[in-house]
Protein backbone atom coordinates (compact mmCIF):
# COMPACT_ATOMS: atom_id res chain seq x y z
CA UNK A 1 0.00 0.00 0.00
CA UNK A 2 1.33 3.41 -0.95
CA UNK A 3 0.26 5.35 2.15
CA UNK A 4 1.61 8.61 0.75
CA UNK A 5 -0.90 8.41 -2.14
CA UNK A 6 -4.00 8.17 0.08
CA UNK A 7 -6.22 11.15 0.83
CA UNK A 8 -6.06 12.67 4.29
CA UNK A 9 -9.13 12.89 6.53
CA UNK A 10 -10.19 16.19 8.17
CA UNK A 11 -8.47 15.38 11.48
CA UNK A 12 -5.27 14.47 9.62
CA UNK A 13 -5.45 17.71 7.63
CA UNK A 14 -5.86 19.68 10.89
CA UNK A 15 -2.81 17.90 12.36
CA UNK A 16 -0.82 18.44 9.16
CA UNK A 17 -1.63 22.17 9.25
CA UNK A 18 -0.43 22.44 12.87
CA UNK A 19 2.80 20.63 12.01
CA UNK A 20 3.28 22.76 8.90
CA UNK A 21 2.91 25.91 11.04
CA UNK A 22 5.58 24.67 13.46
CA UNK A 23 7.91 23.81 10.57
CA UNK A 24 7.31 27.22 8.96
CA UNK A 25 8.32 28.94 12.18
CA UNK A 26 11.51 26.85 12.04
CA UNK A 27 12.25 27.97 8.47
CA UNK A 28 10.72 25.09 6.46
CA UNK A 29 7.74 26.36 4.43
CA UNK A 30 5.87 23.37 2.96
CA UNK A 31 3.28 25.45 1.08
CA UNK A 32 5.96 27.40 -0.83
CA UNK A 33 8.56 24.58 -0.78
CA UNK A 34 11.20 26.99 0.51
CA UNK A 35 13.89 26.56 3.14
CA UNK A 36 15.77 28.93 5.41
CA UNK A 37 18.93 27.98 7.31
CA UNK A 38 18.38 26.43 10.78
CA UNK A 39 17.90 28.96 13.57
CA UNK A 40 20.14 28.41 16.57
CA UNK A 41 18.36 27.96 19.87
CA UNK A 42 14.86 27.44 18.43
CA UNK A 43 13.07 24.36 19.82
CA UNK A 44 9.64 22.87 19.21
CA UNK A 45 7.82 19.61 20.03
CA UNK A 46 4.44 18.25 18.91
CA UNK A 47 2.73 14.89 19.47
CA UNK A 48 0.33 13.25 17.00
CA UNK A 49 -1.78 10.76 18.98
CA UNK A 50 -4.24 8.15 17.78
CA UNK A 51 -5.28 4.55 18.20
CA UNK A 52 -4.57 1.77 15.70
CA UNK A 53 -6.12 2.53 12.29
CA UNK A 54 -6.37 6.29 12.85
CA UNK A 55 -3.83 7.05 10.12
CA UNK A 56 -0.69 8.09 12.00
CA UNK A 57 1.60 6.29 9.54
CA UNK A 58 -0.31 7.70 6.57
CA UNK A 59 0.16 11.24 7.90
CA UNK A 60 3.82 10.61 8.67
CA UNK A 61 4.41 9.38 5.10
CA UNK A 62 2.64 12.42 3.62
CA UNK A 63 4.78 14.77 5.71
CA UNK A 64 7.99 12.97 4.72
CA UNK A 65 7.05 13.36 1.03
CA UNK A 66 6.24 17.07 1.48
CA UNK A 67 9.51 17.73 3.31
CA UNK A 68 11.51 15.87 0.65
CA UNK A 69 9.77 17.85 -2.11
CA UNK A 70 10.71 21.06 -0.28
CA UNK A 71 14.38 20.06 -0.35
CA UNK A 72 14.79 18.68 3.19
CA UNK A 73 17.32 15.85 3.14
CA UNK A 74 16.24 12.59 4.77
CA UNK A 75 19.18 11.15 6.70
CA UNK A 76 19.74 7.73 8.26
CA UNK A 77 22.49 5.99 10.16
CA UNK A 78 24.12 4.79 6.91
CA UNK A 79 25.98 7.85 5.72
CA UNK A 80 25.80 11.62 5.99
CA UNK A 81 27.14 13.96 3.39
CA UNK A 82 29.32 16.96 4.06
CA UNK A 83 27.73 19.54 6.33
CA UNK A 84 26.45 22.82 4.90
CA UNK A 85 25.26 25.80 6.88
CA UNK A 86 21.96 26.02 4.95
CA UNK A 87 21.28 22.26 4.92
CA UNK A 88 17.93 21.11 6.39
CA UNK A 89 17.58 17.48 7.43
CA UNK A 90 14.94 15.02 8.62
CA UNK A 91 15.45 11.75 10.52
CA UNK A 92 12.57 9.23 10.83
CA UNK A 93 13.17 7.05 13.88
CA UNK A 94 11.61 4.16 15.79
CA UNK A 95 12.60 2.61 19.13
CA UNK A 96 13.20 -0.90 17.71
CA UNK A 97 14.55 -2.56 14.56
CA UNK A 98 11.19 -4.19 13.90
CA UNK A 99 9.25 -0.92 14.21
CA UNK A 100 11.72 0.77 11.83
CA UNK A 101 11.42 -2.09 9.34
CA UNK A 102 7.60 -1.78 9.40
CA UNK A 103 7.99 1.86 8.28
CA UNK A 104 10.56 0.92 5.61
CA UNK A 105 8.13 -1.67 4.20
CA UNK A 106 5.65 1.18 3.77
CA UNK A 107 8.11 3.29 1.82
CA UNK A 108 9.40 5.46 4.69
CA UNK A 109 13.18 5.64 5.12
CA UNK A 110 13.35 4.91 8.85
CA UNK A 111 16.05 3.76 11.23
CA UNK A 112 16.31 3.15 14.98
CA UNK A 113 16.76 5.89 17.55
CA UNK A 114 19.96 4.23 18.71
CA UNK A 115 21.42 3.99 15.21
CA UNK A 116 21.03 7.71 14.52
CA UNK A 117 23.02 8.54 17.64
CA UNK A 118 26.10 6.92 16.07
CA UNK A 119 27.58 7.56 12.65
CA UNK A 120 29.87 5.23 10.69
CA UNK A 121 33.45 6.18 9.91
CA UNK A 122 34.17 5.32 6.27
CA UNK A 123 37.47 4.32 4.77
CA UNK A 124 38.56 7.46 2.82
CA UNK A 125 38.97 5.51 -0.43
CA UNK A 126 35.44 4.13 -0.33
CA UNK A 127 33.98 7.37 1.01
CA UNK A 128 34.64 8.78 -2.47
CA UNK A 129 31.91 6.45 -3.73
CA UNK A 130 29.52 7.54 -0.97
CA UNK A 131 30.07 11.22 -1.83
CA UNK A 132 29.56 10.50 -5.54
CA UNK A 133 26.30 8.63 -4.91
CA UNK A 134 24.88 11.12 -2.40
CA UNK A 135 26.07 14.40 -3.89
CA UNK A 136 26.84 13.72 -7.57
CA UNK A 137 29.90 14.77 -9.55
CA UNK A 138 32.34 12.75 -11.67
CA UNK A 139 32.56 9.01 -11.10
CA UNK A 140 35.54 8.25 -8.81
CA UNK A 141 38.33 5.84 -9.57
CA UNK A 142 38.76 3.28 -6.78
CA UNK A 143 41.41 0.61 -6.84
CA UNK A 144 39.93 -2.87 -7.12
CA UNK A 145 36.52 -1.73 -8.39
CA UNK A 146 35.64 -1.83 -12.08
CA UNK A 147 33.42 0.74 -13.81
CA UNK A 148 30.77 -1.99 -14.03
CA UNK A 149 30.85 -2.44 -10.24
CA UNK A 150 30.37 1.31 -9.75
CA UNK A 151 27.50 1.26 -12.23
CA UNK A 152 25.84 -1.47 -10.15
CA UNK A 153 26.28 0.67 -7.03
CA UNK A 154 24.71 3.70 -8.73
CA UNK A 155 21.78 1.68 -10.11
CA UNK A 156 21.10 0.28 -6.63
CA UNK A 157 21.27 3.71 -4.98
CA UNK A 158 18.87 5.22 -7.51
CA UNK A 159 16.30 2.64 -6.44
CA UNK A 160 17.08 2.41 -2.70
CA UNK A 161 18.83 5.30 -0.94
CA UNK A 162 21.21 3.12 1.06
CA UNK A 163 24.96 3.71 0.82
CA UNK A 164 25.88 0.35 2.44
CA UNK A 165 23.43 -1.42 0.12
CA UNK A 166 24.95 0.29 -2.92
CA UNK A 167 28.48 -0.60 -1.84
CA UNK A 168 27.38 -4.19 -1.27
CA UNK A 169 25.98 -4.19 -4.82
CA UNK A 170 29.49 -3.22 -5.97
CA UNK A 171 30.87 -6.33 -4.26
CA UNK A 172 32.08 -4.80 -0.98
CA UNK A 173 31.40 -5.95 2.59
CA UNK A 174 30.71 -3.68 5.56
CA UNK A 175 34.10 -4.55 7.04
CA UNK A 176 35.72 -3.23 3.82
CA UNK A 177 34.34 0.30 3.94
CA UNK A 178 33.30 0.97 7.57
CA UNK A 179 36.32 1.31 9.85
CA UNK A 180 34.43 2.16 13.06
CA UNK A 181 31.65 4.21 14.68
CA UNK A 182 31.52 7.53 16.50
CA UNK A 183 28.86 9.12 18.66
CA UNK A 184 27.12 12.06 17.05
CA UNK A 185 28.60 15.26 18.45
CA UNK A 186 26.35 17.80 16.72
CA UNK A 187 22.62 18.42 17.10
CA UNK A 188 20.09 17.35 14.47
CA UNK A 189 17.35 19.31 12.73
CA UNK A 190 13.88 17.71 12.37
CA UNK A 191 12.98 14.37 13.93
CA UNK A 192 9.89 12.18 13.45
CA UNK A 193 9.60 9.51 16.17
CA UNK A 194 7.20 6.61 15.57
CA UNK A 195 5.91 4.35 18.39
CA UNK A 196 6.51 7.21 20.84
CA UNK A 197 4.49 5.47 23.55
CA UNK A 198 7.57 3.26 24.08
CA UNK A 199 9.81 6.20 25.06
CA UNK A 200 10.63 6.76 28.69
CA UNK A 201 11.16 10.27 30.06
CA UNK A 202 14.96 10.05 29.82
CA UNK A 203 14.88 9.06 26.13
CA UNK A 204 12.37 11.83 25.46
CA UNK A 205 14.62 14.40 27.11
CA UNK A 206 17.61 13.17 25.05
CA UNK A 207 15.64 13.48 21.82
CA UNK A 208 14.44 16.98 22.69
CA UNK A 209 18.05 17.94 23.30
CA UNK A 210 19.26 16.46 19.99
CA UNK A 211 16.48 17.71 17.67
CA UNK A 212 15.46 21.32 17.29
CA UNK A 213 12.04 20.24 15.91
CA UNK A 214 10.56 16.99 17.23
CA UNK A 215 7.30 15.35 16.11
CA UNK A 216 6.11 12.31 18.08
CA UNK A 217 3.63 9.75 16.68
CA UNK A 218 2.13 7.60 19.42
CA UNK A 219 -0.80 5.50 20.57
CA UNK A 220 -2.08 6.56 24.01
CA UNK A 221 -3.92 3.23 24.45
CA UNK A 222 -0.72 1.19 24.58
CA UNK A 223 1.25 0.21 27.66
CA UNK A 224 3.49 2.85 29.20
CA UNK A 225 7.18 2.06 29.72
CA UNK A 226 7.94 0.05 32.84
CA UNK A 227 8.57 2.30 35.84
CA UNK A 228 6.50 5.27 34.64
CA UNK A 229 3.28 4.46 36.54
CA UNK A 230 1.19 4.31 33.38
CA UNK A 231 2.27 7.74 32.10
CA UNK A 232 3.50 8.32 28.54
CA UNK A 233 6.29 10.80 27.83
CA UNK A 234 3.92 12.99 25.79
CA UNK A 235 1.30 13.23 28.57
CA UNK A 236 3.14 16.21 30.07
CA UNK A 237 2.96 18.26 26.85
CA UNK A 238 0.50 21.16 26.95
CA UNK A 239 -2.84 20.53 25.20
CA UNK A 240 -2.07 22.68 22.11
CA UNK A 241 1.01 20.51 21.50
CA UNK A 242 -1.04 17.28 21.38
CA UNK A 243 -2.91 16.57 18.14
CA UNK A 244 -5.47 13.75 18.23
CA UNK A 245 -6.55 11.58 15.29
CA UNK A 246 -9.94 10.09 16.12
CA UNK A 247 -11.25 8.80 12.79
CA UNK A 248 -10.76 5.16 11.75
CA UNK A 249 -9.96 5.10 8.05
CA UNK A 250 -11.80 3.25 5.32
CA UNK A 251 -8.96 0.81 4.65
CA UNK A 252 -8.99 -0.14 8.35
CA UNK A 253 -12.74 0.06 9.01
CA UNK A 254 -13.49 -3.51 7.88
CA UNK A 255 -10.62 -5.03 9.85
CA UNK A 256 -12.02 -7.33 12.57
CA UNK A 257 -8.76 -7.12 14.55
CA UNK A 258 -9.07 -3.33 14.81
CA UNK A 259 -12.78 -3.66 15.61
CA UNK A 260 -11.84 -5.78 18.61
CA UNK A 261 -9.08 -3.35 19.62
CA UNK A 262 -11.44 -0.38 19.60
CA UNK A 263 -14.16 -2.30 21.45
CA UNK A 264 -11.81 -2.31 24.45
CA UNK A 265 -12.45 1.43 24.94
CA UNK A 266 -16.00 0.65 26.13
CA UNK A 267 -15.93 1.05 29.95
CA UNK A 268 -18.78 -1.48 30.31
CA UNK A 269 -16.95 -4.25 28.45
CA UNK A 270 -15.72 -7.08 30.70
CA UNK A 271 -13.47 -10.00 29.83
CA UNK A 272 -16.20 -12.64 29.22
CA UNK A 273 -18.05 -10.28 26.87
CA UNK A 274 -14.79 -9.51 25.03
CA UNK A 275 -14.16 -13.23 24.49
CA UNK A 276 -17.72 -13.59 23.12
CA UNK A 277 -16.94 -10.85 20.61
CA UNK A 278 -13.78 -12.71 19.60
CA UNK A 279 -15.86 -15.88 19.06
CA UNK A 280 -18.34 -13.94 16.93
CA UNK A 281 -15.54 -12.36 14.88
CA UNK A 282 -13.89 -15.75 14.33
CA UNK A 283 -17.19 -17.21 13.12
CA UNK A 284 -17.57 -14.65 10.36
CA UNK A 285 -13.97 -13.73 9.39
CA UNK A 286 -10.89 -15.96 8.99
CA UNK A 287 -8.63 -13.08 10.07
CA UNK A 288 -9.58 -13.94 13.64
CA UNK A 289 -8.92 -17.51 14.79
CA UNK A 290 -10.17 -19.04 18.03
CA UNK A 291 -7.34 -21.49 18.69
CA UNK A 292 -7.58 -24.31 21.27
CA UNK A 293 -3.78 -24.64 21.43
CA UNK A 294 -0.57 -22.80 20.65
CA UNK A 295 0.94 -23.40 17.18
CA UNK A 296 4.58 -24.40 17.79
CA UNK A 297 5.63 -23.79 14.16
CA UNK A 298 4.42 -20.20 14.31
CA UNK A 299 6.43 -19.57 17.51
CA UNK A 300 9.67 -19.94 15.51
CA UNK A 301 9.09 -16.57 13.81
CA UNK A 302 6.50 -14.78 15.96
CA UNK A 303 6.52 -15.18 19.73
CA UNK A 304 3.42 -16.10 21.67
CA UNK A 305 2.40 -12.98 23.59
CA UNK A 306 1.83 -13.46 27.33
CA UNK A 307 1.44 -11.36 30.46
CA UNK A 308 3.20 -13.49 33.08
CA UNK A 309 6.89 -14.31 33.01
CA UNK A 310 6.25 -17.82 34.33
CA UNK A 311 3.95 -18.50 31.36
CA UNK A 312 6.65 -17.29 28.98
CA UNK A 313 9.24 -19.67 30.43
CA UNK A 314 6.90 -22.69 30.33
CA UNK A 315 5.91 -22.03 26.72
CA UNK A 316 9.56 -21.74 25.70
CA UNK A 317 10.32 -25.11 27.29
CA UNK A 318 7.29 -26.65 25.57
CA UNK A 319 8.45 -25.20 22.23
CA UNK A 320 11.95 -26.69 22.59
CA UNK A 321 10.52 -30.06 23.60
CA UNK A 322 8.16 -30.07 20.61
CA UNK A 323 11.14 -29.67 18.24
CA UNK A 324 13.29 -32.20 20.17
CA UNK A 325 15.86 -29.48 20.89
CA UNK A 326 18.81 -30.86 22.90
CA UNK A 327 19.48 -29.31 26.29
CA UNK A 328 23.13 -28.58 25.55
CA UNK A 329 22.76 -26.57 22.34
CA UNK A 330 20.42 -24.52 20.15
CA UNK A 331 18.96 -25.70 16.86
CA UNK A 332 19.34 -23.52 13.75
CA UNK A 333 16.10 -21.60 13.39
CA UNK A 334 15.43 -21.07 17.12
CA UNK A 335 14.31 -17.50 17.89
CA UNK A 336 16.14 -15.25 20.35
CA UNK A 337 15.61 -11.77 21.85
CA UNK A 338 18.61 -9.53 22.55
CA UNK A 339 18.82 -8.71 26.24
CA UNK A 340 21.57 -6.09 25.93
CA UNK A 341 25.31 -5.88 25.40
CA UNK A 342 27.59 -7.16 28.17
CA UNK A 343 30.86 -5.33 27.53
CA UNK A 344 32.97 -3.13 29.82
CA UNK A 345 33.23 0.57 29.01
CA UNK A 346 36.75 0.20 27.64
CA UNK A 347 35.30 -1.83 24.75
CA UNK A 348 33.19 1.08 23.51
CA UNK A 349 33.99 0.53 19.82
CA UNK A 350 32.98 -3.12 19.97
CA UNK A 351 29.75 -2.17 21.71
CA UNK A 352 28.99 0.37 18.97
CA UNK A 353 29.73 -2.22 16.29
CA UNK A 354 27.20 -4.63 17.78
CA UNK A 355 24.52 -2.04 18.48
CA UNK A 356 24.89 -0.35 15.10
CA UNK A 357 24.26 -3.70 13.42
CA UNK A 358 20.91 -4.00 15.20
CA UNK A 359 21.87 -5.92 18.34
CA UNK A 360 20.13 -3.55 20.73
CA UNK A 361 17.99 -4.56 23.70
CA UNK A 362 14.74 -6.11 22.47
CA UNK A 363 15.99 -6.99 18.97
CA UNK A 364 14.53 -10.21 17.57
CA UNK A 365 17.09 -12.63 16.22
CA UNK A 366 17.14 -16.09 14.61
CA UNK A 367 19.98 -18.45 15.56
CA UNK A 368 21.68 -19.76 12.40
CA UNK A 369 24.38 -21.89 14.00
CA UNK A 370 27.62 -21.73 15.95
CA UNK A 371 30.26 -19.22 14.85
CA UNK A 372 33.82 -19.85 13.80
CA UNK A 373 35.16 -19.38 17.33
CA UNK A 374 34.01 -20.76 20.69
CA UNK A 375 31.28 -18.58 22.18
CA UNK A 376 30.40 -17.02 18.80
CA UNK A 377 27.08 -17.47 17.00
CA UNK A 378 25.83 -16.79 13.49
CA UNK A 379 22.66 -14.72 13.75
CA UNK A 380 19.93 -13.19 11.59
CA UNK A 381 18.68 -9.89 13.07
CA UNK A 382 15.01 -9.53 12.13
CA UNK A 383 14.18 -6.15 10.61
CA UNK A 384 17.81 -5.03 10.25
CA UNK A 385 18.88 -3.66 6.89
CA UNK A 386 21.91 -5.97 6.85
CA UNK A 387 20.64 -8.80 9.01
CA UNK A 388 23.38 -11.44 9.15
CA UNK A 389 26.10 -11.12 11.78
CA UNK A 390 28.66 -13.35 13.47
CA UNK A 391 29.04 -12.19 17.07
CA UNK A 392 30.21 -13.20 20.52
CA UNK A 393 27.08 -14.28 22.39
CA UNK A 394 25.84 -15.09 25.87
CA UNK A 395 22.61 -17.06 25.38
CA UNK A 396 20.39 -17.82 28.38
CA UNK A 397 17.42 -20.18 28.39
CA UNK A 398 15.34 -19.97 31.56
CA UNK A 399 13.70 -23.04 33.06
CA UNK A 400 10.58 -23.29 35.24
CA UNK A 401 11.25 -23.19 38.98
CA UNK A 402 15.02 -22.80 38.49
CA UNK A 403 16.83 -19.61 39.42
CA UNK A 404 19.85 -20.17 37.16
CA UNK A 405 19.24 -20.28 33.39
CA UNK A 406 20.75 -22.88 31.07
CA UNK A 407 23.51 -21.27 28.95
CA UNK A 408 24.16 -23.09 25.63
CA UNK A 409 26.60 -20.43 24.35
CA UNK A 410 28.82 -18.20 26.46
CA UNK A 411 31.58 -15.88 25.35
CA UNK A 412 33.40 -13.96 28.07
CA UNK A 413 31.55 -10.87 26.87
CA UNK A 414 29.31 -9.86 23.96
CA UNK A 415 25.62 -9.71 23.07
CA UNK A 416 23.29 -11.35 25.62
CA UNK A 417 20.13 -13.18 24.55
CA UNK A 418 17.09 -14.89 26.01
CA UNK A 419 14.89 -17.31 24.08
CA UNK A 420 12.27 -15.70 21.84
CA UNK A 421 9.57 -18.33 21.25
CA UNK A 422 7.40 -16.42 23.72
CA UNK A 423 7.63 -12.91 25.09
CA UNK A 424 5.72 -10.56 27.32
CA UNK A 425 3.27 -8.12 25.80
CA UNK A 426 5.34 -5.24 27.19
CA UNK A 427 8.37 -6.38 25.17
CA UNK A 428 6.26 -6.84 22.02
CA UNK A 429 5.39 -3.13 21.75
CA UNK A 430 6.78 -1.59 18.58
CA UNK A 431 6.76 -4.92 16.75
CA UNK A 432 4.29 -6.43 14.33
CA UNK A 433 4.03 -9.84 12.71
CA UNK A 434 1.76 -11.11 9.91
CA UNK A 435 0.13 -13.55 12.37
CA UNK A 436 0.14 -13.27 16.16
CA UNK A 437 -0.83 -15.71 18.90
CA UNK A 438 -2.19 -14.16 22.10
CA UNK A 439 -2.30 -16.41 25.15
CA UNK A 440 -5.78 -15.68 26.52
CA UNK A 441 -5.46 -17.51 29.88
CA UNK A 442 -2.87 -14.91 30.90
CA UNK A 443 -5.19 -12.03 30.04
CA UNK A 444 -7.97 -13.72 32.00
CA UNK A 445 -5.58 -13.86 34.96
CA UNK A 446 -4.89 -10.12 34.55
CA UNK A 447 -8.65 -9.46 34.51
CA UNK A 448 -9.11 -11.54 37.69
CA UNK A 449 -6.27 -9.59 39.37
CA UNK A 450 -8.32 -6.39 39.01
CA UNK A 451 -5.30 -4.16 38.40
CA UNK A 452 -5.51 -0.81 36.59
CA UNK A 453 -3.01 1.41 34.79
CA UNK A 454 -3.75 5.14 34.42
CA UNK A 455 -7.39 4.45 35.28
CA UNK A 456 -7.85 1.70 32.65
CA UNK A 457 -8.10 -2.01 33.56
CA UNK A 458 -4.71 -3.57 32.92
CA UNK A 459 -6.16 -6.51 30.98
CA UNK A 460 -7.66 -4.08 28.45
CA UNK A 461 -4.31 -2.35 27.86
CA UNK A 462 -2.61 -5.75 27.53
CA UNK A 463 -5.27 -7.03 25.12
CA UNK A 464 -5.14 -3.86 23.02
CA UNK A 465 -1.36 -4.00 22.60
CA UNK A 466 -1.33 -7.76 22.00
CA UNK A 467 -3.98 -7.94 19.30
CA UNK A 468 -2.74 -4.86 17.43
CA UNK A 469 0.64 -6.60 16.94
CA UNK A 470 -1.15 -8.72 14.28
CA UNK A 471 -0.91 -7.38 10.73
CA UNK A 472 -3.24 -9.88 9.01
CA UNK A 473 -4.42 -12.60 11.41
CA UNK A 474 -5.03 -12.89 15.15
CA UNK A 475 -4.93 -16.27 16.91
CA UNK A 476 -6.68 -16.12 20.30
CA UNK A 477 -5.33 -19.14 22.19
CA UNK A 478 -7.80 -20.38 24.79
CA UNK A 479 -6.05 -23.33 26.53
CA UNK A 480 -2.76 -24.38 28.10
CA UNK A 481 -1.93 -26.69 25.18
CA UNK A 482 0.76 -26.80 22.48
CA UNK A 483 0.20 -28.42 19.09
CA UNK A 484 2.90 -30.58 17.53
CA UNK A 485 4.87 -28.81 14.76
CA UNK A 486 4.33 -29.85 11.16
CA UNK A 487 8.06 -30.16 10.45
CA UNK A 488 11.55 -29.46 11.77
CA UNK A 489 12.97 -26.00 12.41
CA UNK A 490 14.53 -24.39 9.33
CA UNK A 491 16.30 -21.23 8.22
CA UNK A 492 15.37 -21.56 4.53
CA UNK A 493 12.90 -18.67 4.77
CA UNK A 494 15.76 -16.28 5.67
CA UNK A 495 17.95 -16.95 2.65
CA UNK A 496 16.13 -14.70 0.20
CA UNK A 497 16.54 -11.65 2.46
CA UNK A 498 20.04 -12.26 3.78
CA UNK A 499 22.98 -10.33 2.24
CA UNK A 500 26.60 -11.27 2.83
CA UNK A 501 27.26 -11.63 6.58
CA UNK A 502 29.26 -9.07 8.53
CA UNK A 503 31.62 -10.36 11.20
CA UNK A 504 31.52 -8.45 14.48
CA UNK A 505 34.05 -9.77 16.89
CA UNK A 506 33.26 -8.70 20.44
CA UNK A 507 36.08 -10.39 22.31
Amino acid sequence: MNVAALELSPDQVQAQDAIAAMLASAGVDLSEATLLPPQEGRKGTLAVLGKAGSGKTMLLAKLVTALSDAGVEVISGDYEGRRRRDRRTLAILAPTNKAASVLRQRGVQATTIHRILYTPVYDPEYEKIAIWLAEGGPRPEVEGLTPEALDRAKAFYEGIKSIPGALAAAGLRGSDFITGWKRRDEPLDIGFIDEASMLDDRQFDDLQEIFSTLILFGDPAQLAPVGQSGAMCFDALPAPRKLTLARIHRQAADNPILDLAHALSDPALDFPEFERRIEQAAARDDRVVLAPRVDAQMMARAPVLVWRNATRIRLIQAFRAAFDAPEDRLLPGEPLICDGIELPLKHRKKRLDLEARGLIKGAQVIFLGPGRRPGFSRLHVMGAEEPQVNAATIIKIEKPDEEEPFIPSAATMGAAFIHGAACTIHKAQGSQWPEVQVFAPDLYAAARAGRSEAGIPLWKRLAYVAITRAETRLHWVTRYMLGRPGGPLSTDDLRDIAPAPLTLEAE
